[in-house]
């Protein structure tokens, strides 16, 4: 009989009031008790249509039934033979939008809270030292795989468990993209991305760190090393910027900057090497994860911070839930505003940020109505910093040894929904071929490329 409970099982957190001063993790996690309660809400759907909202194809009702019985290592076996990185997607997954936003009991309800019990599920593993690194026997083939963010980490998982021999070559200095540099540690803990890196490793993927594949190794050069494919997901993490006067003051950051020194350099600790500024006060300009993920961060390293975004609430692209802890962190969120200029001190320094206010018009493009200013509005607000969160490019990559490989206009590789370009042998996915991307698309689009790289080489002979 199934919990016919009609709101989701809450989810343990820290308070407000606690966490927005510290960076340990926001969600404490489900118990036992709790993720039984909320798998045992789940209908178990002849058609499945929380699977068809999942990019990586996990058998949702499956797994999850598992859960309700109290088997775990069974679940989890479900779980992770779909899904290389179960405890991260777990996590930062827009459940809402895909899985969830699918689930039968969301139509009188809310829908079951797929994303915990997964989550639940692969700490329960981690914790019990349980880890899927069963693999087919060695099939003799090589495959490269450039960049090690969710895309380049899922197509290698998937490889390397049909026997495949992966290599994995990372620019920085540390694996696992924008999992590491850009996803703060309240959000993600970094001791899980480095776990699920290490169970890879486990399976045999070599991951290469510090090289820049185009200037340390051309993508020629790795099929002269006997490489037979070679996977782009080289990640986007090039900013995007508003081009108004006053953004090269001292102060104004490219939210990517912001988060991956936070993230990966640890530049809020006083001993950093390259330290970061405590502001007082600032303006994060954006309404998506990652001007959530800014604004957040800055709030935890002492500043009063406001949220400026030219559209409604309505129309924020940020997760409910991210939008939802912002405000109980005491974030302020100025809506139908946009900043004009900024304004600087006598040193260069941001001082100020000239914005006016908007109004929703007709619909654009996008399908969101599109903002209008509202004349005569014009007003000043004072800060000391201005973060820059409007969205990001692909990263820009060298290929000019790589004749024929095609581009898009907005200089991302040309590749179709399961990672094919016009090149032999070279296949791309996630933010390196569409620019923008999820975690989780950019993990469907690495699990697909997957596909199409093995039944490439087979095609070979």
């Amino acid at each position: 009989m199934a919990n016919m409970q009609m709101n989701k099982t809450p989810m343990p957190e820290q308070e407000p009031n606690v966490r927005n001063a510290n960076f340990q993790e926001v969600a404490l996690g489900y118990t036992m008790e709790q993720a039984q309660n909320e798998a045992q809400r789940c209908l178990n759907c002849k058609n499945k249509p929380c699977v068809s909202g999942c990019p990586v194809g996990i058998p949702i009702p499956d797994f999850i039934a598992k859960v309700a019985e109290g088997d775990l290592a069974a679940a989890y076996q479900l779980l992770s033979d779909a899904n290389a990185l179960p405890a991260i997607s777990g996590r930062v997954c827009p459940q809402e939008t895909q899985c969830e936003g699918k689930c039968i009991r969301g139509i009188k309800g809310e829908p079951v809270s797929i994303g915990r019990i997964e989550r639940f599920v692969a700490d329960w593993a981690a914790a019990n030292g349980i880890a899927n690194v069963a693999t087919a026997p060695k099939n003799g083939h090589k495959v490269a795989v450039i960049g090690s963010g969710p895309a380049g980490l899922t197509c290698a998982g998937e490889l390397a468990r049909m026997g495949y021999d992966v290599s994995v070559f990372e620019a920085f200095h540390t694996p696992g993209g924008v999992l590491s540099y850009g996803i703060p540690e309240f959000r993600l803990p970094k001791a899980i991305v480095k776990r699920e890196v290490e169970n890879l490793q486990k399976m045999g993927v070599d991951i290469e760190l510090n090289m820049v594949i185009g200037k340390v190794l051309t993508i020629t050069e790795l099929f002269d090393m006997g490489y037979e494919a070679v996977f782009i997901g080289s990640g986007a993490g090039l900013p995007m910027f508003m081009k108004i006067p006053g953004e090269s003051l001292v102060g104004v950051y490219s939210a990517n900057e912001y988060l991956t020194r936070i993230n990966l350099m640890k530049a809020y600790k006083p001993d950093a090497e390259t330290p970061i500024l405590h502001s007082k006060k600032v303006a994060v300009v954006g309404g998506g994860n990652v001007a959530m993920d800014a604004a957040r961060c800055a709030k935890r390293l002492g500043a009063d911070v406001h949220i400026v975004y030219r559209r409604s609430e309505a129309e924020l692209p940020a997760r409910a839930e991210e939008v939802h802890h912002a405000k109980e962190e005491g974030i302020v969120f100025d809506l139908l505003t946009n900043p004009v200029s900024i304004e600087g001190d006598e040193k260069g320094h941001v001082q100020s940020i000239t914005c006016v206010k908007m109004e929703l018009g007709e619909p654009d493009a996008s399908g969101r109505r599109r903002p209008v200013v509202i004349e005569g509005s014009e007003f000043k607000m004072e800060v000391d910093a201005v973060i820059m969160a409007l969205g990001t490019q692909a990263n820009q990559m060298s290929y000019g040894d790589t004749p024929g490989l095609e581009k898009t206009r907005k200089g991302c590789v040309a590749a179709d929904e399961n990672g094919c370009t016009s090149c032999t042998g070279i296949f791309a996915g996630g933010d390196a071929a569409t620019g923008a991307a999820t975690v989780i698309l950019a993990m469907g689009a690495g699990k697909s490329a997957a596909k199409s790289i093995d039944q490439y080489i087979k095609s070979k002979g």
